[in-house]
């Protein structure tokens, strides 16, 4: 498999000291987050030393989806969107949970409040990480300079390498 052993040299040696190498994956709930973790996966059931994989996940605060209206924004909405931040962690942990499980992978997930961006990198310095999986969501430059890339933050401030999976394009 070409692509682990591209990935096992973007890693790097592990540490002097270290018996393992660490993966972190950013996943949310898109199909491009999906990807990474299906990359990472595979590359963890395929490597040939230790590796120890640990799936992160943000999990914004409900006052960063409103960006307006302020106190007028009612306690109970609030509330709501909540709630449904908290099923979709939950849907994306079972769903890492169960790829890990399929493939025989021991994973830790883990479920952080926070900006996407921030939250990984500040995984990949608790973890130590040798290498960082995150998807692409295929924006433009000037479609990432309006609305912002995690994959792009991460490539420029994650302390390790950074593997950016892109899903395939459709075959015309």
């Amino acid at each position: 498999m070409a692509e682990t052993k591209v990935a096992a040299a973007a890693a790097g040696p592990v540490e002097e000291g270290r018996s393992k190498t660490v993966v972190v994956v950013g996943v949310d709930d898109s199909d491009h987050s999906y990807s990474a973790l299906e990359w990472a996966v595979r590359y963890v059931a395929t490597a040939s030393v230790a590796t120890e994989l640990v799936v992160v996940h943000a999990k914004q605060a409900a006052s960063s989806v409103f960006t307006m209206g302020g106190a007028a924004v009612a306690g109970d909405v609030v509330g709501y969107v909540e709630e449904d931040l908290r099923k979709r962690a939950d849907e994306v942990v079972e769903k890492a949970r169960s790829l890990c499980v399929a493939n025989s992978v021991e994973g830790a997930v883990e479920v952080i409040d926070g900006e996407p961006g921030h939250v990984i990198c500040n995984a990949v310095e608790k973890h130590g990480a040798d290498i960082l999986v995150v998807g692409s969501q295929g924006y433009g430059a000037i479609r990432r300079a309006f609305l912002g890339s995690v994959s792009d933050y991460c490539a420029h401030h994650a302390n390790c390498s950074v593997m950016i999976v892109k899903q395939p394009k459709p075959k015309k």
